[in-house]
């Protein structure tokens, strides 16, 4: 299924993933869609980086287990933007620090339609 391009037109999404597959569907899916995709990379290092070195992020999808590092500090560094991001995971809600247990989590496979719906949907704001 596709994302509504009206959804994705014009935005910006940092993909944090480290299968390379599951990551170059995203971005091939969500650049379809009229999305910018910031990405996508693979390690905590990396998506720390990319969030410094990048002045307009609208929204992110993470994987929470990037080479055995959970993506925990790159979900505040969102937050702390105010960026939207998604769980994007195998691991269950119980899995997430309580302080973030509020975010969308999305068990996968996920579908890039629904991920944009709930970043970019009208009741994601």
């Amino acid at each position: 299924m596709m994302p509504r391009s009206e959804l994705l037109a014009g935005r910006s999404v940092l993909v944090v993933e480290d299968e390379y597959f599951i990551a170059d569907d995203m971005r091939r899916i969500f650049e379809e869609g009229g999305a910018t995709v910031i990405g996508p990379v693979g390690s905590v290092g990396d998506a720390l980086k990319v969030i410094a070195d990048t002045p307009k992020i609208d929204g992110a999808v993470l994987d929470i287990n990037l080479r055995e590092i959970m993506v925990f500090p790159v979900a505040d560094a969102l937050r702390q933007r105010g960026v939207p991001f998604v769980f994007a995971t195998g691991y269950e809600q119980a899995a997430i620090p309580p302080h973030l247990r509020d975010a969308v989590h999305c068990e996968k496979p996920v579908e890039a339609a629904r991920i944009a719906e709930m970043l970019f949907g009208r009741s994601a704001r």
